[in-house]
């Protein structure tokens, strides 16, 4: 009976601290997806003005922004529940 205990309590604890690393790798996707707004903004700089077709930086950032917005709930532990979802665009050129 003790050996089950233990056997539990050592389950308990490796899902926890499992969720904790979930938690701890999904933050670092979050704080990587804010790091790309410099990146994006010497891309969107140097970008031909003139060329017929142009990427749309404004779409990507919208999409990055839903992304890490969502990230970051499973982060914080949001409540599940009804919600509405917005789809991501994924055209980004015109």
């Amino acid at each position: 009976m003790t050996r089950m205990i233990c056997l539990v309590i050592g389950l308990s604890l490796a899902a926890e601290a499992s969720a904790d690393s979930e938690r701890e790798h999904l933050a670092r996707l979050a704080h990587e997806i804010e790091l790309l707004t410099p990146l994006i903004d010497a891309a969107e700089a140097s970008a031909d003005k003139t060329a017929r077709i142009q990427f749309r930086y404004d779409r990507l950032r919208y999409d990055l922004a839903l992304i890490r917005m969502g990230i970051l709930e499973q982060v914080q532990g949001a409540p599940p529940g009804p919600r509405q979802v917005e789809p991501l665009r994924g055209d980004y050129r015109r």
